[in-house]
């Protein structure tokens, strides 16, 4: 009896609550895709999620490692979770065999739109989860051997022409070099997005954005030595209370900011 060829298959997928769905739900989608997979009957393939690892080292570095070196990869891309389409766009710029999977309350993202995705019901149905599997086990396997025996073969990269294609070098030093950098992009885009949420926070305790154009128009009064009344048609009061509060953080459009300065003059006036 010829013994099964044995490989790895990459998972990408949410594991914790985003769009509605809980960790509880992302783990029987994980279970569903597993027992697809495991079902091909032409291999072996032993499925992890590609932040698995049986050494412990710095996360980032495992899984870039696991994106790089599974025979394929199958990415759930339901929900949009932000590190899971980083880690797709890793594993689809090394240009090797992929598989992406959604839900169908997911909509196509621009970028990765052309490629098939394979569908599921977030509910979870029974009967259309049985169709899915099925469906999943063949585009993998169909993927995994179309990789073998054609050499132009590519997921993403030959719909937009030639390129040189990535290869993550097995050297240690290099390798860490180039982890380094990608930390220290996603710790810059983590520093925003608390940076956003830290702002958005601060906006929602403190006072209404018509105490500090109010505030603002008081300055400019004073600082001119008129009276409030006057500045009616003064050229420079927008520019000046927008520069003072920082307008974008308290008003979605520069309409409603012109209206709120204005509103708030007349009753300073009045």
């Amino acid at each position: 009896m010829t013994e099964k060829p044995k490989l790895k298959c990459g998972l990408i997928m949410p594991i914790s609550t985003i769009d509605g769905c809980s960790a509880d739900h992302w783990a029987e989608v994980k279970a569903v895709i597993t027992e697809a997979i495991e079902s091909i009957n032409e291999y072996e393939f032993t499925v992890n999620l590609v932040s698995d690892s049986d050494e412990s080292g710095v996360i980032q570095k495992r899984i870039v490692q696991n994106v790089y070196s599974a025979d394929i990869v199958v990415c759930d891309v339901s929900g949009k979770n932000p590190n899971v389409m980083f880690e797709l766009g890793m594993r689809l710029a090394f240009d090797k065999p992929t598989v992406i999977v959604k839900d169908d309350k997911t909509d196509y993202s621009f970028d990765t739109g052309i490629i098939e995705h394979v569908g599921y019901p977030r509910d979870l149905r029974f009967s259309k989860i049985v169709l899915f599997k099925d469906k999943l086990s063949e585009k993998v396997k169909a993927t995994y051997q179309k990789s073998l025996s054609d050499p132009e073969h590519s997921t993403f990269l030959k719909s937009f022409g030639r390129f040189q294609v990535a290869n993550l070098n097995e050297d240690v030093v290099s390798s860490d070099k180039m982890l380094i950098s990608m930390i220290s992009d996603l710790q810059s885009e983590v520093s925003s997005v608390r940076r956003s949420l830290r702002d958005q926070a601060e906006i929602k305790k403190g006072p209404p954005p018509s105490y500090y154009v109010r505030r603002a128009i008081k300055k400019y009064a004073q600082e001119k030595g008129c009276e409030i009344g006057a500045l009616f048609m003064d050229a420079g009061l927008h520019e000046f209370v927008e520069s003072e509060i920082d307008a974008p953080r308290h008003f979605g459009s520069k309409e409603e900011f012109l209206e709120a300065v204005d509103l708030q003059v007349k009753r300073l006036s009045a």
